[in-house]
């Protein structure tokens, strides 16, 4: 079995599932008391939300990339960022490293790809939803069409995120406003839609909307399992 090195805290709410999955889908394959072998830097998620907001994207992927050398460090064999947004400085961080990082679209794109989705909306942060670094690659590399929300309701599902997701709070009217703004990207063509911040599974799921939903969390833990078993 190989390592996984996960950089978490971004946030621990979505950390806490991508531990738990991770360690359910090796449970699941090879049964008994097997748990994944992982190891885990966590980072204190308010500083890096500032930085955020400031636009310092450069500071943040010094940042994680020093996270990604203590796991490569600590013995991990892949690494996986577990957040959609901080992807924006993947290709930064992959280069403080000589072990892959496992890019959380990819990931995505091919479970796409493979259930014959080639239009799809996306909901994650403002900086993932108006930023080409997860669009464009699931464009490029996997023949997919991104829809994306219109201006109101990116602001509306940015807020949540970081006002009540990311520390913890699951609102009835917020998920309500999560599935009429889903409702508006099927209208738009979307086949499907992806859960692109790895909190918003905390909010909707697959029941609450006949549009299939893929979460991002899921689909990359997933990988991880399969790498780490390979």
């Amino acid at each position: 079995m190989k390592t996984i090195g996960l950089i978490g805290g971004m946030s621990w709410e979505s950390t806490a599932n991508y531990y738990r999955y991770i360690n359910e889908g090796v449970k699941q394959r090879l049964g008994g008391l097997h748990s994944a072998k992982l190891a885990l830097k966590s980072v204190d998620f308010a500083p890096i939300a500032e930085l955020q907001v400031q636009g310092e994207w450069q500071r943040m992927a010094q940042i994680l990339g020093k996270e990604a050398q203590d796991l490569e460090h600590a013995g991990a064999d892949f690494i996986l960022i577990g957040t959609n947004t901080m992807h924006l400085v993947f290709d930064e961080v992959a280069s403080h490293v000589k072990v892959p990082l496992v890019h959380i679209a990819d990931a995505v794109g091919e479970q796409l790809q493979k259930n014959g989705v080639n239009k799809v909306g996306l909901l994650g942060t403002k900086f993932t939803m108006e930023q080409p670094f997860y669009k464009n690659r699931l464009r490029d590399l996997y023949g997919i069409d991104v829809l994306v929300p219109d201006s109101s309701d990116k602001n509306t599902v940015h807020d949540v995120i970081y006002n009540e997701l990311c520390v913890g709070k699951i609102r009835a009217n917020s998920k309500q406003a999560y599935i009429e703004i889903i409702d508006r990207l099927a209208v738009q063509g979307a086949q499907a839609v992806i859960l692109g911040c790895t909190e918003i599974a905390l909010l909707v799921n697959k029941g609450d909307t006949t549009l299939p939903l893929y979460d991002t969390t899921t689909v990359h833990a997933e990988r991880a399992v399969e790498l780490c078993l390979k």
